[in-house]
């Protein structure tokens, strides 16, 4: 695999959310570097990092910040690459006002959004768009949703016990 994938946090208080991304990341082969870096703190460290992504051998920055979650909005304005934000579960409202700092971005600025704390859809997105141009990584991803539709049918089978 050529591409790399980038988790960026706002807070290293973050990362329990997103250990399930980056560990899912990993199991599909996917190098990955894990950055905290502040839309609001660190603002120039956040244009340097979004402006050098494609060059870095990046191919999909993810995004994690919770309350003014303008981190995944700031990375997107600075880079060509797809920038996926994970809303980050928040005390005052639940992670409503990440989700919504997240997909009220303007025209021009997309930014892909996944659930509040959906931090393993956001690796499994970040996977679907880089196996568009990699074969190797479409097949495990295939082989991914039969394991998944498999367990599915395993706890089908034992339902009934569960009663």
């Amino acid at each position: 695999m050529s591409k790399k994938v980038a988790v960026v946090m706002g807070s290293d208080s973050d990362l329990e959310t997103m250990k399930p991304c980056i560990a899912r990341l990993q199991s599909f082969g996917i190098s990955t570097e894990v950055r905290v870096i502040s839309a609001h703190r660190t603002p120039a460290a956040a244009e340097q990092f979004a402006s050098s992504a494609l060059e870095n051998g990046f191919g999909v920055v993810i995004a994690a910040a919770g309350k003014a979650a303008h981190l995944a909005g700031v990375l997107a304005a600075y880079t060509t690459l797809p920038v996926i934000g994970v809303p980050i579960k928040t005390s005052m409202m639940g992670g409503l006002d990440s989700l919504l700092s997240m997909v009220q971005m303007p025209k021009g600025i997309p930014v892909a959004c996944v659930a509040v704390d959906g931090a393993d859809n956001a690796a499994i997105l970040a996977a679907q768009m880089l196996a568009l141009s990699d074969g190797d990584l479409a097949q495990k991803l295939s082989a991914f949703k039969v394991q998944m539709a498999d367990e599915v049918a395993e706890k089908d089978r034992h339902i009934g016990e569960k009663l």
